[in-house]
């Protein structure tokens, strides 16, 4: 104990000694040797300035918190509901499914005769880009080489269109569109120049053969895609009630949307905006990991929406957007200006998630004839 004891004094008359010591050292800790003198310097903040940073990393570090906790919560989700996804991508979209403790199914792609009728409609359409910014400017002529390249990959489709994989009719139909491709390009070259009289004839031309193509390729793909969710349905049986469903769009394509407008067939009005959700995103294509990250956060802020306000759809509208929109109508009074505003949609609405107000004026291709 007796050694213990002196050891303890030792212990702390060396720590003294260093402070001590230590102590003209820090008063002279402003005198820095020269090589520090490039990266030293004095910070000025203020006791406002602070506090304003210590609440701020509150928001900040919220969302690493939310980062970890969205695993676990993507976790729970799939391991207790079937999950859809729907995602838009060139060969007429991709749906996955994702039951508990299985491995996701991919479904079969559509019928490759889908993407050969929209190749081929894109490839006219196209050529108002090759076109346009040389219309009725004969001095340019720049734009002859993207043709001549344009045009010979048009010709070697036309020569393969009689091994393409389908019918008749619709073989007979791409090669009308094809010739009438070149017979333009050839047009163009020929004289030189590009006159938007001839384009605009040209697209008169093509546009009922066009309109063909976009009707085969969207019952090519809507069949396909029936046929996948309806076994789907079949195969879950009673799971199906509790599954969820997702698909991507970007706003050009929100309208009309094909996968949604697919998996609302089997889903029913009920599950729209509940289990059957529109996402939107930047891109035409996205990939199943940030779709399930977004259905994952649109679910679990649902929960904390129920438990913070009582209503468990609460967090699927703009969280201020109700005393924003009153803000909105006080501070048009004070403007004198009427708000303009679209009315007040009750949370959970069960409404289609695009445009749903009819009104005059065409709707569809079709509607155009």
């Amino acid at each position: 104990m007796q050694t213990n004891s002196l050891l303890k004094h030792f212990v702390y008359a060396t720590v003294a000694s260093i402070v001590l010591l230590g102590a003209p050292a820090a008063a002279k800790a402003d005198e820095l040797p020269p090589y520090m003198h490039p990266i030293a310097g004095s910070t000025v903040s203020s006791a406002t300035d602070t506090a304003t940073k210590n609440m701020l990393a509150l928001n900040t570090g919220m969302f690493e918190l939310y980062d970890g906790a969205a695993k676990i919560f993507q976790k729970n989700i799939l391991s207790r509901h079937p999950v859809i996804l729907g995602l838009f991508s060139g060969a007429g979209g991709r749906f996955i499914l994702y039951r508990p403790g299985q491995a996701p199914l991919d479904a079969p792609s559509v019928p490759i005769v889908y993407q050969l009728l929209k190749s081929v409609g894109h490839s006219t359409m196209a050529l108002t880009q090759v076109v346009g910014p040389y219309l009725d400017n004969p001095a340019d002529q720049s734009w002859r080489a993207s043709m001549l390249a344009y045009r010979s990959r048009m010709k070697s489709a036309l020569d393969g269109l009689d091994m393409a994989p389908m019918s008749l009719e619709w073989r007979a139909n791409n090669r009308v569109i094809l010739e009438n491709n070149i017979a333009f390009m050839d047009d163009c070259v020929a004289k030189g120049a590009i006159s938007f009289a001839a384009l605009k004839a040209f697209a008169d031309k093509q546009g009922p053969y066009l309109k063909r193509d976009i009707a085969w390729a969207a019952q090519t793909q809507v069949a396909h895609w029936m046929t996948v969710i309806g076994d789907w349905k079949r195969m879950l049986g009673s799971d199906w009630d509790k599954t969820y469903a997702a698909s991507n769009t970007i706003y050009v394509a929100r309208q009309n949307n094909v996968l949604f407008s697919v998996l609302a067939q089997f889903f029913g009005p009920d599950a729209i905006n509940d289990r059957l959700i529109l996402i939107e995103t930047m891109s035409f294509t996205t990939t199943p990991e940030e779709m399930l990250t977004s259905l994952t956060r649109i679910v679990a802020d649902r929960s904390v929406g129920a438990l913070f306000f009582g209503n468990y759809h609460l967090m699927d509208y703009e969280l201020m957007g109700g005393d924003a929109r009153a803000a909105i109508i006080a501070e048009s009074a004070k403007r004198e200006t009427q708000a303009f505003l679209p009315p007040p949609v009750p949370f959970g609405s069960k409404q289609w998630p695009t445009l749903v107000t009819p009104g005059p004026g065409p709707a569809s291709i079709a509607d155009l004839e």
